[in-house]
């Protein structure tokens, strides 16, 4: 997509005009050129590859949530060994699920007596539940890092690409002058080729940011909403598992002794 883009540069006017502007760039101005087509390649296939994650993520989500309120029971996905990969939300259940199998059977293997062993288990102590909870945490935290992964590479294009570009008119622009002062005249014919190669670096750097502009602040805006999404998950999670597993009776001055 990234070279459509710059071919579609190149071959938009039919005169020549950018053609030509590309054949009069100098060896500097053409490095400039491709370090924005390096930057437009890496920013479109982050954006390609954000937005397939995300729609995965979306659908597997869906599917998840759909499966997980249908009844009251929130170990039971975990207890059948489903999966939905691609989804935070279910790496953020599963993490929830593992610790508190840990805390109320000591063990987080998954076998084919889990669930007897799960309705002969005991309920736990808020204590052990807070440590269910900060797992809980520490999951969304790490599916918030991987969900905003590589988005530097984006933001980079969009604040970095109009300077590179810039850099190569100034520099353009400034070989053009240099190249006048030697040959002692000044003329728009000898001028305008100088400058139309300078012009071409700023355009291609704008070509580059102002997708990845678009990109990024949609992209930005679906990873924060699927963030809180984690995080109102998790705390309806916890929930469910303080109703279901934990016990708040207050502890017997003998039990606190011991």
């Amino acid at each position: 997509m990234a070279a459509t883009l710059f071919s579609n540069l190149i071959l938009a006017n039919s005169d020549g005009g950018l053609i030509f502007a590309f054949e009069q760039s100098t060896l500097p101005g053409k490095v400039v050129l491709g370090v924005l087509f390096l930057g437009s390649v890496f920013s479109w296939s982050v954006m390609m590859s954000k937005l397939l994650t995300l729609r995965v993520a979306k659908r597997q989500r869906e599917m998840f949530l759909d499966l997980f309120r249908q009844d009251r029971q929130p170990l039971r996905l975990y207890a059948e060994g489903l999966t939905f990969d691609g989804a935070p939300v279910f790496a953020v259940y599963e993490a929830g699920c593992v610790e508190l199998s840990y805390q109320l059977l000591g063990s987080t293997e998954l076998d084919e007596t889990f669930a007897a062993r799960l309705e002969t288990a005991g309920r736990i102590t808020p204590s052990q539940m807070r440590v269910v909870a900060v797992a809980l945490e520490r999951a969304v935290g790490e599916s918030s890092l991987k969900l905003e992964s590589q988005m530097i590479v984006l933001a980079t294009a969009v604040s970095g690409a109009p300077f590179v570009g810039l850099l190569g008119t100034v520099w353009g622009v400034m070989e053009t002058f240099a190249d006048v002062a030697k040959a002692g005249s000044a003329s728009l014919a000898a001028m305008a080729p100088g400058v139309s190669a300078a012009l071409i670096t700023t355009v291609t750097g704008l070509l580059v940011a102002i997708p990845a502009m678009f990109g990024y602040n949609y992209l930005v805006t679906s990873v924060r909403g699927m963030i809180v999404e984690m995080d109102n998950f998790a705390a309806e999670l916890t929930s469910a598992f303080e109703h279901r597993y934990v016990d708040h009776r207050p502890e017997s001055s003998e039990g606190r002794r011991n």
